[in-house]
């Protein structure tokens, strides 16, 4: 069963205008699923990965409604038919 990601506006310049991109099988853990979804949308890695392969400071991402931060980071495992969120943090006064 496919993985689908949500892909917020600021990225869909990288994903050809798509909004939901799919994974054809779920990967075992949530960076072996951005690695996958990098590998159909080159342009999405800088934007929501750093230089060492970590998510972004001021990106979360969700499996389901659980942050990966507070799951395991890249090490959450992704089950059959996940839900995968990519979305801006937001911040102010």
């Amino acid at each position: 069963m496919p993985v689908t990601f949500f892909v917020p506006g600021y990225l869909r310049a990288y994903t050809a205008g798509a909004g939901k991109v799919t994974i054809p099988r779920a990967p075992s853990d949530v960076g072996a699923a951005l690695a996958a979804l990098c590998d159909l949308h080159p342009g999405v890695r800088d934007r929501v990965l750093n230089e060492r392969g970590e998510v972004r400071q001021h990106v979360n991402v969700f499996v389901g409604n659980e942050s990966i931060r507070f799951t395991g980071g890249l090490g959450t495992p992704v089950a059959e038919g996940s839900e995968i969120w990519i979305v801006p943090a937001v911040s102010g006064g």
